[in-house]
């Protein structure tokens, strides 16, 4: 990452962290970037979320002047003689604050693209951005959102403040709502419900949300929905969630607070998922899951604790 040549010294460093964590190492250091661990120099801050044998030689072979990593890993002197270690309990955590704070990336710049087209009934705070070639229909965009190039975003869609829609996107298509009838034939069913995302969602490039049949569809705060995924009509995904990429959540699911659907992973339709479940990387979601469970399989079936 370009270096924006603003020291940041350990006590910035820990404060910024917010958790319990114990410095090895040269206290008075001072970083000018961040890295990842194979590339990283004498004055970048790096992690290392490892915390076995291998953490160790990752640490012991990076020319990093600063690393976070885990309190579970011992470390003998000649492992800080160079380097400061900061350990924390979560290392990619950690990083993440640090970035956040010292190494943000550049501001999106708001205004709508003359490239895009925005119905005139749409309702649109000022500070937001639409990239060219969006389509906004009847709509409402909270303060502070991102919506990139080539989305396509239905009427009756709502989208509340500081959430950022990768390019490709479509929210609120028509899903596949249908009945046969006594003669075998195909008839669908109206679909005239809507779009609710909430505040702090990230939304992946070409993911698929469909809107509601008579209620709506909705995508609780702080939640991350990846890239290619497609959610189902009348699908509520809870808050603090995160749908990894290639996911399918059939119509009418339900996924709990702080759980997570791994890459790849379908939900049939009608189910409900927990609280804090892991959903396993291609895994068959037929029956419901409980809070707290890690799922996975085909079928899925619970194989532990999400402790």
């Amino acid at each position: 990452m370009e270096s924006r040549q603003r020291k940041v010294n350990i006590d910035e460093l820990l404060d910024s962290i917010g958790e319990e964590s114990r410095v090895l190492g040269d206290k008075g250091r001072y970083v000018l970037d961040v890295a990842p661990i194979h590339t990283a120099r004498a004055e970048s801050v790096t992690f290392c979320n490892e915390n076995t044998e291998k953490g160790l030689q990752m640490i012991r072979n990076s020319n990093a002047g600063v690393i976070i990593c885990s309190a579970d890993l011992q470390f003998v002197e000649d492992d800080y003689v160079d380097r400061t270690l900061i350990l924390v309990s979560r290392p990619r955590t950690a990083f993440i604050r640090i970035m956040k704070r010292f190494f943000p990336e550049e501001p999106v710049k708001y205004g709508i693209s003359p490239m895009a087209v925005v119905e005139k009934e749409a309702e649109i705070h000022p500070n937001v951005y639409i990239g060219p070639h969006c389509y906004v229909g009847r709509c409402k965009i909270g303060e502070g959102t991102a919506i990139h190039g080539n989305n396509y975003i239905y009427s009756n869609t709502e989208i509340g403040k500081n959430v950022i829609i990768q390019a490709g996107a479509v929210i609120g298509a028509e899903g596949v709502g249908v009945k046969r009838n006594a003669d075998g034939e195909v008839e669908e069913f109206p679909q005239m419900g809507g779009v609710i995302i909430e505040d702090d969602v990230r939304i992946g490039s070409n993911t698929s949300i469909m809107r509601g049949t008579m209620e709506n569809t909705i995508i609780r705060r702080c939640s991350t929905i990846g890239h290619l995924c497609n959610i189902g009509h009348d699908v509520i995904i809870g808050e603090h969630c995160v749908i990894s990429s290639h996911a399918v959540l059939g119509g009418a699911g339900r996924i709990g607070d702080h759980s997570q659907v791994s890459v790849g992973a379908c939900i049939r339709p009608k189910t409900e998922v927990g609280n804090n479940v892991l959903v396993g990387m291609g895994a068959v979601v037929t029956t419901n899951v409980l809070d707290g469970a890690i799922v996975f399989g085909v079928p899925a079936k619970e194989h532990g604790r999400n402790v």
